[in-house]
């Protein structure tokens, strides 16, 4: 039987057969050695109809050519597997699909707070800095915050509070991937020191470590603030830029630099 009447024969395009020889799932019953017709028998028809299934079933080609050999039972049961795999599948799509909603959710929430958090800080005392000047930080964290509702992330700064730390220390600071280059404990505003650790390597990852009293309560918009004035300080270079703040266990402010080890 020529290749175009077992086509007719099992509904299909010649194309196909040829692509199923090529993989070696149906290979012709004789070829014509000088013309290079293929030539098939009516019993692959059989064949042919387990493929076509397999493939409709989700099977790789790799599972559809171990499976050729086997019983309908063996073929039963494989799908009864698939089957399951499918569900499996589905469920995982169903449950991501639920976490999406919950972390946009989230998202949105903290989000409002940056924004409800950087609206009530006053700078003045803590960094020095005009109303004009944190007004333009503020346009800039509401620029990245409405990027963040797009990508799911923070791309110029991150920042953490850890207020629920039981440690001595906040954790990151025991990272032995960092290593701290600078710190300050016992200072009352930030403005006293920022320019002993302002200039920061170009290409380097820093991490910003404040263990805070509680009359700096707003931490969040302490954190930004921060972060902000380190990106003004650093402009032009490639920087990576994140800070964790938690409250204090002494009763005075603490600060480290910490710099990513390469």
């Amino acid at each position: 039987m020529t290749i175009q009447a077992f086509a007719r024969l099992c509904g299909c395009n010649p194309q196909t057969l040829r692509y199923y020889d090529r993989v070696e799932l149906l290979k012709p019953s004789r070829v014509d050695r000088f013309t290079g017709y293929r030539y098939y028998d009516e019993e692959q028809a059989l064949t042919f109809v387990k493929i076509k299934n397999l493939q409709l079933g989700g099977f790789s080609i790799e599972e559809i050519r171990q499976l050729l050999d086997a019983d309908d039972e063996a073929v039963y049961r494989a799908f009864e597997a698939k089957i399951s795999e499918q569900q499996a599948r589905l469920e995982t799509m169903k449950n991501i699909q639920r976490s999406y909603r919950t972390e946009m959710t989230t998202m949105k929430k903290t989000i409002e707070t940056i924004r409800r958090d950087m609206a009530a800080f006053d700078p003045t005392a803590e960094f020095g800095i005009d109303r004009a000047r944190y007004d333009s930080i503020c346009a800039r964290v509401d620029q990245a915050l409405s990027a963040a509702m797009d990508s799911n992330c923070f791309r110029d700064f991150s920042f953490r509070e850890e207020t629920q730390s039981r440690e001595p220390l906040p954790p990151v600071l025991q990272d032995p991937a960092y290593k701290t280059v600078y710190e300050k404990h016992g200072w009352q505003h930030v403005k006293d020191f920022f320019s002993e650790f302002a200039r920061l390597e170009d290409g380097a990852e820093y991490r910003l470590v404040f263990a805070l009293t509680p009359d700096k309560m707003n931490q969040t918009a302490f954190a930004t603030t921060v972060l902000n004035l380190l990106l003004d300080e650093n402009d032009g270079k490639k920087r990576t830029l994140g800070c964790d703040t938690t409250d204090t266990k002494d009763g005075m402010n603490h600060f480290w630099l910490l710099k990513k080890r390469f």
